[in-house]
């Protein structure tokens, strides 16, 4: 625990100073997660127009490299640390799980025409990968989060009932990348402590760009019908879902237990469908109105019952 500056004005006690800050910093915490939802939900509507005018790897590795090197410079300009030695591999395996394989692997599956809500109802699985595998960051998981846990899980297959049209290849890319991020979810809360978020998330992106361009290289062939919609597509996911997202979301997994932070995914095929009605007038069906409903009550409740046990515990052992 760092020492406290000494004190050398006649202002008043640091608790007070402190308390609107803590009150402030309760609030950003409470909006994290359905901010986080939107943004990343979008990342599916910005890539169905990426993926018709070039390779998703390619798509894939233009994200990355650009997002890497924005916040490469921003952690320059800043002086923030970056991570060396172990701590350093540790974050890199993480990166290649989370960033790489999920979606190099869902791009994939978009690029085949395998259907957004299809991609994202596998993403939303998650949270049960990530509870059934509570053990390996020893994290336990309530009764009452395994009952929040069900109805997220069914919320998520009514939000998309009626649109499925599967193919085995697409199926198999899905598995890929649910288990990437479940996996990589699962490493970083165990292997990556501290992590600063600037540098952290700029070493996640800089791994990951060269492998899935590597990939782009074996298995596609690199070219961009449409400029334009590419570069939007791009610009898009570099600032809102690689940047953005992915700050909130390892803020929140420094914050947070795994199973907790989880959860959120529970939300994204229902926002997904939500924004695909707003932005591009696809209307959202009774059963797609009704998981919304359904997800965000196991949010809730799963949420709910994890942080009540999270304070219990820091109550025990400060960290």
């Amino acid at each position: 625990m760092t020492p406290a500056r000494p004190d050398l004005s006649t202002s008043p006690s640091p608790r007070a100073e402190g308390e609107p800050r803590d009150a402030r910093a309760g609030r950003l915490a409470a909006l994290a997660p359905p901010l986080f939802v939107v943004l990343w939900s979008s990342a599916f509507i910005a890539g169905i127009p990426g993926v018709k005018v070039a390779p998703p790897l390619l798509l894939m590795f233009a994200r990355f490299a650009v997002a890497g090197a924005l916040l490469s410079g921003y952690a320059l300009l800043t002086r923030a640390p970056w991570p060396r030695g172990r701590a350093l591999a540790h974050i890199a395996v993480s990166g290649l799980l989370i960033q790489a394989v999920q979606f190099g692997a869902f791009y994939s599956a978009l690029g085949l025409g395998f259907p957004a809500a299809v991609v994202s109802l596998v993403q939303g699985l998650n949270p049960v990968v990530i509870a059934l595998a509570a053990r390996f960051v020893g994290e336990s998981v309530s009764g009452r989060q395994w009952i929040g846990f069900l109805l997220g899980a069914s919320g998520v297959v009514l939000a998309v009932a009626g649109r499925v049209s599967l193919s085995a290849w697409g199926v198999v890319l899905c598995l890929a990348g649910l288990a990437g991020l479940s996996a990589g979810t699962l490493y970083q809360k165990r292997f990556v402590r501290g992590m600063d978020l600037r540098t952290g998330t700029a070493v996640q992106l800089l791994v990951s760009a060269p492998a899935v361009g590597l990939a782009c290289l074996v298995a596609e062939q690199p070219r961009v019908s449409d400029w334009p919609t590419f570069g939007g597509s791009v610009a898009w996911m570099v600032l809102v879902n690689s940047i953005a997202a992915f700050i909130l979301l390892n803020r929140m997994l420094l914050r947070s237990s795994a199973s907790r932070v989880s959860t959120v995914f529970f939300l994204t095929p229902s926002v997904t469908a939500l924004l695909a009605w707003l932005l591009a007038g696809q209307t959202l069906d009774p059963l797609a109105l009704a998981g919304l409903a359904l997800g965000g009550v196991g949010v809730l409740l799963a949420g709910a019952a994890s942080g009540t046990r999270g304070r219990t515990s820091r109550g025990r052992s400060p960290s």
